[in-house]
């Protein structure tokens, strides 16, 4: 009653506008979680498709072929392979058959001497762990021997001879995964790294977007919020990672995929650029909240300077899935340097000189990112960001490096 009293009488609904605000970004998140579930799904859809194949391919050479009645172990140790280790498949195989090893000496040992049971299963599983363990075992090896000694102790009282068709099963179930990855079913390595990259550089892209609108408005909780949504990228940089390790893998096993080589290994160079662009784009989105928290000036060119690193980004992603010379994103960061360099020259505080110094540095991954060399790169950064950086009066460096070619206008 207070509250319609209130609305009466000309006060503000400052409760309405806020359950708004909370509904829309409710609404957002929706349909964020939903573009990445979809996202994840057709990342996932390749992968999915070989390993039913696989598993199919497994369960009918073992039963079929090799007269196994009850063929579990070869389509389970064939997903196994191509489900837990994108881009270590082969390492994977031998992991596998090594930890089959292990789970069987152990479980026959242990058998022959105190029998089958729940306390000798306890037993067989410690002691096939704490063996893997101390010879240094990967964590694969230890699960494999562990979960291998299950299936012994478990099995053995009512399967007779299960050891050899466990061995035979591991490799053949391991063999089918690496036939279908390489020869039946290999993926598309470009089309994979393209699908991985886009989430890191899309949410890259969109935090120096927010920064740059930001400082336009000094709005430190905007800022704030990038920086936040920043910080959580390890699951797209490692996502990143694995597919360009799962790519590179398929065009060394794929004959169908060996042309793709001389791009892949672009790709992989890009890699560590781009991840050390995330971790610079956060120090300079950090030290742009602190800017605002001082009262520090923002000339216009600086939040310019960074929606240009943004669209750099986007041009990266755009130029790397097209299979073109990335030309437009270096002539996108070059501007970006520029406009950082007009920004220090109208003057700025503490902060603001960090924020200048992790465009150039963030500018310099980018160009790196698109294929330079770092030392080129850190020439075309100086020469960029202009005279402000040479104290007045100090003639230019003998056989500086002419200009790069400029960005074209912005409209």
């Amino acid at each position: 009653m207070v509250r319609r009293t209130a609305l009466r009488d000309g006060l503000v609904d400052i409760d309405g506008a806020r359950i708004a605000e909370a509904t829309e970004q409710l609404r957002h998140r929706g349909r964020a979680t939903l573009h990445d579930r979809l996202h994840r799904v057709r990342m996932a859809g390749g992968l999915a498709v070989q390993a039913g194949l696989a598993a199919g391919l497994a369960y009918l050479i073992s039963h079929k072929l090799l007269g196994n009645p009850q063929p579990v172990f070869a389509p389970i140790s064939a997903v196994g392979t191509l489900a837990a280790s994108v881009g270590q498949r082969f390492r994977r195989t031998v992991e596998l058959i090594v930890g089959v090893g292990v789970g069987v000496a152990v479980g026959d040992l242990l058998i022959y001497l105190l029998g089958t049971g729940a306390w000798q299963l306890g037993l067989v599983v410690t002691v096939a762990i704490l063996l893997t363990i101390f010879a240094g075992a990967s964590v694969a090896i230890v699960i494999q021997a562990a979960a291998t000694a299950v299936l012994i102790v478990t099995l053995s009282p009512s399967t007779q001879n299960l050891e050899i068709p466990r061995f035979v099963d591991a490799f053949l179930g391991g063999g089918i995964a690496l036939l279908v990855t390489a020869v039946l079913l290999p993926l598309n390595p470009l089309r994979v790294i393209n699908r991985a990259a886009r989430p890191a550089l899309d949410l890259l892209a969109a935090q120096l977007d927010a920064t740059a609108d930001g400082l336009r408005n000094r709005n430190r909780a905007a800022i704030q919020g990038a920086l936040e949504r920043l910080r959580n990228n390890k699951e797209e940089l490692a996502t990143l990672g694995e597919a360009i390790e799962g790519a590179k893998e398929t065009a060394t096993l794929s004959p169908a995929r060996w042309h793709r080589r001389d791009e892949l290994t672009h790709y992989a160079e890009a890699a560590d650029p781009i991840d050390r662009a995330m971790r610079n784009s956060g120090t300079l989105i950090r030290r742009s909240v602190t800017l605002i928290e001082d009262e520090e000036p923002v000339p216009d060119p600086m939040p310019d300077a960074i929606g240009h690193l943004a669209e750099s980004v986007r041009l990266l992603k755009h130029e790397f899935a097209a299979g073109e010379e990335p030309e437009k994103a270096r002539e996108r960061s070059l501007r970006a340097v520029s406009e950082a360099g007009r920004a220090y020259g109208a003057g700025v505080g503490f902060s603001g000189s960090v924020v200048v110094a992790q465009i150039r540095t963030t500018a310099s991954d980018l160009l790196v990112a698109s294929g330079i060399e770092q030392e080129e790169a850190n020439r075309w950064i100086r020469t960029a960001f202009g005279e402000q950086e040479r104290p007045v009066g100090e003639p230019a460096e003998p056989g500086e490096t002419p200009k790069p070619p400029t960005a074209p206008p912005v409209g």
